[in-house]
This record gives C-alpha cells, sequence and structure tokens, in this order.
C-alpha cells in the first residue's frame, strides 16, 4: 500500500502552510521510528467538534488537543489524526511558543501515537515529549 498524508478541515477556517515539506518530515519521522506510513487523515476541527467526538467514541467530557484513532497493522502507521484549531491558538499562546510549531508538534504526536508511543504516565509522557522534540529538530522548513 502506498504511503497517503492528507490533511482535512472540519467546521474550522485553517490554512496549513507548506503541506508537501509537512508530509516529507512526517515520513521522515515515521521511518526514523522504524515504521511505515500508510494513510494518514490529519483533520483539524474546532472546539465542539472534537469535544463530540471526545464525548461519543472516549466517554471524556473535556477539551483536547487531539484525539487519535488507530489503523495500523504491523508496522504500517494509518489512523485519522483530529486536532482542535481552538487548541493549538490557546496553546501556543499559553506556552509561548508559535502557532507553527505548535501545529507541528500536535500532528507529530499523533503520529507517535500511532508508532505506539503512550502519554498516560509522567514516564511515558517523558518518552513522547523527548520523541516530539527529535521529530521537531528533523524540520528543514
Amino acid at each position: 500500500m502506498p504511503a497517503e498524508i492528507n490533511f482535512f478541515c472540519e467546521e474550522c477556517n485553517f490554512i496549513l502552510r507548506n503541506k508537501t515539506s509537512i508530509r516529507q518530515w512526517m515520513m521522515d519521522c515515521i521511518k526514523k521510528h522504524k515504521r511505515k506510513a500508510g494513510t494518514l487523515n490529519i483533520i483539524f476541527c474546532n472546539d465542539d467538534y472534537l469535544l463530540k467526538m471526545n464525548k461519543k467514541y472516549l466517554k471524556h467530557n473535556t477539551l483536547t488537543d487531539i484525539i487519535t484513532f488507530d489503523y495500523t497493522e504491523e508496522h504500517t502507521l494509518s489512523g485519522d489524526i483530529f486536532i482542535s484549531v481552538d487548541r493549538l491558538r490557546d496553546n501556543h499562546k499559553l506556552l509561548k511558543t508559535s502557532l507553527k510549531d505548535e501545529v507541528h508538534r500536535v500532528i507529530i504526536h499523533g503520529v507517535l501515537h500511532l508508532s505506539g508511543f503512550k502519554d498516560k504516565t509522567p514516564a511515558d509522557k517523558a518518552k513522547m515529549t523527548k520523541a516530539e522534540n527529535y521529530c521537531l529538530s528533523l524540520r528543514t522548513f
């Protein structure tokens, strides 16, 4: 199955810049973690849209920046990664990062979840953050 990385917007107005570079960067990160890319859908949406999904599928009544649905088979990553643009905007201000960096961090966070990284415990969260920082360091755009 050839790799396919798609970007969509649901109930939001968000323009992702440098899609070709982002796709290549994602592929590089996936390869660095000894995985292959299958079909990855990155869906940007608003808080309300993601909150409804969080309630329906995860039974959580909280705002979140990302929900990842994993369809990975063996080492071929496939999945739908839903990202709240509202959370991205709030978090980049709160964390004093650029919006671009926050967008890229959350995208790669979803990819790392598909690669097997977890973030529920402090130790797992530290490994995830280290992997995110490594992937962010690979960007050339």
